[in-house]
């Protein structure tokens, strides 16, 4: 009777493995885009792309080619950071073009939620605004919109930022400032000169904005 339950268990055990809608083989290609999503990504991202924690990027409605863009930099050891090691470069190794493809495309079909904090500064916002909207010439930092658009859509390559979590926002700014994982970007010359309190003032402004 044992032996017949372990063979059970172990059939069961087979059976999950190859369900194909609830399979979490990243190296299977028949799994399709949005179960690898729901299995995985999810973890960290959310279900439907918005993460809860802002370690993690929201990518819902985010630009399908700048997802393909990271993704396949990510497979490819492109990106360096501490984080993208830790969490993304085993997750992507095996994925192909094609699995790529489905993720973002599942990612940018959701709709990106706001996380809004109530302890927001007005002034914080009214600067980081500015700052998105003209830039700091004193410093060379030229106008956040003029790459990511007039509300921070984004444009192919070129990332949404509106409605992404600030911490996410400063970390990956100070990231290019240093040229830490992220080299050979504009993004470099761009936060060349920006304070720490410019920062925080522009993804606190970025956090609140809705498209």
């Amino acid at each position: 009777m044992k032996q017949f339950s372990l063979i059970l268990l172990s059939s069961l055990l087979i059976a999950g493995c190859s369900n194909l809608d609830r399979s979490r083989d990243l190296a299977n290609q028949n799994v399709r885009p949005e179960v690898t999503a729901r299995q995985l990504c999810s973890d960290c991202h959310g279900v439907d792309g918005n993460s809860v924690s802002p370690n993690f990027p929201k990518l819902a409605g985010q630009q399908e080619e700048y997802l393909v863009k990271q993704l396949q930099s990510f497979r490819h050891g492109d990106r360096a950071s501490e984080q993208s090691y830790q969490y993304m470069w085993g997750m992507t190794a095996t994925l192909t073009d094609e699995q790529i493809k489905g993720l973002a495309h599942y990612y940018n079909q959701h709709v990106i939620k706001l996380s809004l904090s109530k302890e927001t500064d007005r002034i914080l916002l009214a600067k980081g605004k500015e700052i998105f909207e003209n830039g700091i010439p004193a410093k060379q930092s030229p106008a956040c919109k003029l790459c990511h658009g007039a509300v921070g859509e984004g444009m192919a390559t070129i990332p949404r930022i509106a409605g992404q979590h600030a911490a996410y926002l400063v970390r990956q700014l100070v990231i290019f400032q240093e040229n830490a994982g992220r080299p050979g970007t504009p993004m470099e010359s761009v936060t060349h000169g920006l304070s720490a309190a410019e920062m925080d003032s522009v993804a606190s402004y970025l956090q609140a904005l809705g498209v």
